[in-house]
Order: structure tokens, then C-alpha cells, then sequence
């Protein structure tokens, strides 16, 4: 049964609802040609200011090196916060009390904690430790700081996924002789996961951008490497904006490429449930 939650608009609501997005189109477009013009006449669309960008080893030795520091603190973020977070998500789904507080204790502290201060803690901590590399700090107090963090978030999205699903999911599991942990990994948690893959790849995207952060711990990713060259070529402006750009087909690319897994991971939760559907109609 549809529930209809407001009224479809009439002739004169469409109206005024045209009439409103282009008025806002409008101002966007005026409020976007009054910072273009501000910026052409402090000159930061001159020749010059941009041609360091058709210099390769500006690309060699600041943009790509910034790069690859970016791609691989977000890679191993990625890798540790799924498998922590996938851990922690369980650990809140269980029935033993110990292992579902200490997950909750542990998601709610560093749910609750900025991911800035995590790296900044970190880095003290790593730096002053002598255990390490100091040159390898910023890099482990990246990670370590990406990772405690959405970890915790993910661990909610899939606690959260578990939770929404039907019940008799878990009741016929049990009724056909699986233990309730069993049921869990074998048949709650990869539903689960098929059903907060879109959230799990905003987290993705979030994890990427968060890698910024790094600059402050001074880890050489795409942000300080663009500042770098904005300071040597005196660019800063232009080198930040060829850095946003970096960064939008980044997210565009990461997400593009998730929506097709989702898609293709709904299509084959699909087929199972036919193929299983026409087995019981021959039985």
C-alpha cells in the first residue's frame, strides 16, 4: 500500500516552481561571473600563472608524487577501516553482552572524536615514540587517525544493515541448524552489506577527501604538494583549483565505479532469489 505524503503540485505550483529554479540558476550564474571577474582582474587567470602546469616536471615532482601519497593513505584507510569496521559492526550484533559493549564503547569514542585531532595525536605520538621512522609518522598518524574513525562509522552501517533485516532471515537459519554465528556471517551479514554498499561508498569518498587532512602532519599529499607549488611558482590560487579538480575526478571516478558494483551486486542477489524461487516451484 502507497502512502502519498503531500499533495502533487498544480499548474500554479509548477509555475512558481520554474520560475524559482530559474531565478536560482540565475543567481548562481551572476554570483559564479562576479568571482570570475574578481579573480581576472587580480590576475589570476594570466598566461602566466598557469603555464607552470604544461611544465611536466611540475606534474613529476609535486602534483603525481601528492598523488600517489593521497591514493595510498586512502587505500590502506579503505582496507583497515572495512575490515575494523566490519569487525566492530558484528561485535554490536552479537548477544554477549562483553563483546557488544566493548564494540559500542569503542564505536562511540572515536565516532565522537574529529579525525584531525586522531592524526594530530598520533603524530605526537608516533614522533616522539622512537619506535619508528620519524620520516614514516605522518603517513601511520594518516591511516591510524582515517581508520579509528570510519571505522566506527562503518561499523554503524553495517550494525545497521543487520538490524533492518527481516527476522526470519535469522530464524530460518536456526531452523535448519545453523548456530546463531553461523547465521550471521553466512546469511545476515552479506545482505547486510549488499544493502549499505551506497553508504559505504559515500564513506569512501569521505575517507579520500579526508586525506587532506594530512597536510597538517605534514604528509605529502595532493593538497601540500599543491601548496608547495603554489609558493614556488607563485600560483597559489590556480595550483589549488587544479587540485580540486584532481580531487572531483577522483570522486567521480570512485564513484561511477561503485555504483556499478552495486548495480551488478543487485543484479546477482536478484538471480539467486529467481534461480532459488524456480528450484522450489519444480520441487
Amino acid at each position: 500500500m502507497n502512502m502519498i505524503m503531500f499533495d502533487a503540485p498544480g499548474p500554479k505550483a509548477k509555475r512558481r516552481i520554474a520560475v524559482a529554479n530559474v531565478a536560482g540558476i540565475l543567481i548562481l550564474a551572476a554570483v559564479l561571473l562576479w568571482v570570475v571577474m574578481g579573480l581576472a582582474g587580480k590576475g589570476q587567470f594570466a598566461a602566466a600563472k598557469w603555464t607552470p602546469f604544461l611544465d611536466p616536471s611540475m606534474w613529476q615532482n609535486f602534483l603525481l608524487p601528492g598523488l600517489w601519497a593521497t591514493l595510498k593513505a586512502a587505500a590502506f584507510a579503505v582496507v583497515f577501516s572495512a575490515i575494523l569496521g566490519i569487525v566492530l559492526g558484528l561485535g554490536r550484533s552479537v548477544q554477549n553482552p562483553l563483546i557488544r559493549w566493548a564494540a559500542t564503547i569503542f564505536v562511540e569514542l572515536f565516532r565522537a572524536i574529529p579525525v584531525l585531532i586522531m592524526m594530530l595525536f598520533g603524530y605526537a605520538v608516533l614522533a616522539s615514540s622512537g619506535l619508528i621512522d620519524s620520516s614514516n609518522a605522518p603517513f601511520l598518524a594518516v591511516v591510524i587517525g582515517l581508520t579509528l574513525y570510519n571505522s566506527s562509522v562503518i561499523a554503524e552501517l553495517v550494525r545497521g544493515g543487520i538490524a533492518n533485516l527481516p527476522k526470519g532471515q535469522r530464524e530460518a537459519a536456526l531452523a535448519i541448524g545453523l548456530t546463531p554465528g553461523r547465521s550471521m556471517l553466512n546469511i545476515e551479514l552479506p545482505q547486510a552489506m549488499i544493502a549499505m554498499l551506497p553508504s559505504f561508498v559515500s564513506q569512501l569518498i569521505i575517507i579520500l577527501k579526508d586525506t587532506g587532512l594530512g597536510y597538517l602532519v605534514n604528509y605529502p599529499e595532493l593538497l601540500r604538494q599543491a601548496r608547495l607549488l603554489g609558493s614556488t611558482e607563485a600560483n597559489l590560487l590556480p595550483a589549488m583549483m587544479v587540485a580540486a579538480l584532481m580531487f572531483v575526478v577522483l570522486n567521480n571516478l570512485l564513484a561511477l565505479a561503485a555504483r556499478r558494483l552495486s548495480q551488478r551486486s543487485v543484479k546477482r542477489a536478484a538471480g539467486r532469489l529467481v534461480a532459488a524461487e524456480t528450484v522450489e516451484q519444480f520441487e
